[in-house]
């Protein structure tokens, strides 16, 4: 973990107070804790540091992580086919498509810090390093989270891409010149209980996450509220699939006929937004809204396509 995190990172089992975290540091190689604790003084709960990677999911290290998030996203098969989905134009994929870059260039270059929540394996954390001074990527999965961090520090990967049963491909890039590495860190973090101070972030960016979370209102709060009051720039895309596996139904903001939030995902978001709704002030104006397609592979014979909506704010 970059030192510069000791800063800034809060305690997420204490919010919405903000009790800040103590840094107890074993083992340290320039900027970058290897080994060592982040431990909150109001509550006594104690964060781990171990290879590089800080763990602040609420539920960890003691007892089980709630969440709707499933044991899948920590499997080899579905840490691949995001390798593929975040990286394959870098090696010119026949099949890639361009959905980070496009949703990059929705963000205006600022300073400061951004978020990437639900970072994933990373691709729109390195992008956002162009546009801004320092970028951190925040996911539940901890092996999206290594690889990301990996990538970061050697500015390569090679994987087996799966083509057809147990048959399989060596694929290997490099991260462009143009992203600033030393610029991003990767954490374990719930996106509904972000362990950062209110207002610190003037980018904040939410790509397919709203859907997979258990509470998505909660989710929108987390992001109003560590976002600039002023001065900040807000990017939601979501595909809006929701499912009773991640959420009851009361949770969802949208695809439900009844309720505060019947009706259609993207208006209620925009709703939200506008302040109309969920509570989330100060109000935000949307500045664009639109859709891209983005796309996951399996193997050589089976791809998800999803249409991913998109609103961007500014305050």
């Amino acid at each position: 973990m970059n030192r510069l995190l000791t800063d800034i990172l809060i305690c997420p089992r204490c919010l919405p107070r903000e009790s800040p975290l103590r840094c107890l540091t074993r083992e340290i190689s320039g900027e970058d804790i290897l080994d060592g604790a982040l431990h909150c003084p109001q509550c006594d709960s104690v964060f781990p540091i171990e290879e590089g990677i800080a763990d602040l999911a609420p539920g960890a290290p003691h007892g089980p992580k709630e969440t709707g998030k499933p044991m899948r996203y920590e499997t080899t098969p579905l840490l691949v086919a995001y390798l593929w989905s975040h990286y394959s134009d870098l090696w010119r994929d026949a099949e890639a498509h361009t959905a980070y870059r496009d949703w990059v260039r929705l963000i205006t270059a600022s300073t400061g810090f951004s978020l990437d929540a639900g970072c994933a394996v990373g691709r729109f954390g390195f992008e956002l390093t162009e546009r801004s001074d320092f970028v951190v990527g925040l996911d539940l999965s901890r092996s999206f989270i290594r690889v990301a961090r990996g990538l970061a520090r050697e500015r390569r990967l090679t994987f087996e891409l799966p083509q057809e049963g147990l048959l399989a491909t060596e694929r290997q890039f490099t991260a462009p010149e143009s992203w600033r590495c030393d610029r991003v860190e990767f954490i374990v973090g719930e996106a509904e209980a972000l362990p950062f101070p209110t207002g610190l972030f003037s980018t904040v960016a939410s790509l397919n996450l709203l859907d997979k979370v258990a509470k998505p209102l909660r989710h929108l709060e987390e992001l109003n509220r560590i976002a600039r009051k002023a001065g900040g720039q807000l990017l939601v895309s979501d595909p809006f699939s929701w499912s009773t596996e991640v959420s009851e139904v009361n949770q969802w903001l949208g695809g439900k006929r009844e309720g505060a939030f019947a009706g259609r995902g993207m208006d209620n978001l925009i709703s939200c937004l506008r302040g109309e709704k969920g509570g989330l002030l100060p109000p935000w104006t949307v500045e664009g809204q639109g859709s891209l397609w983005w796309r996951i592979r399996n193997h050589e014979n089976h791809f998800e396509l999803i249409r991913s909506l998109w609103v961007k704010a500014v305050r």
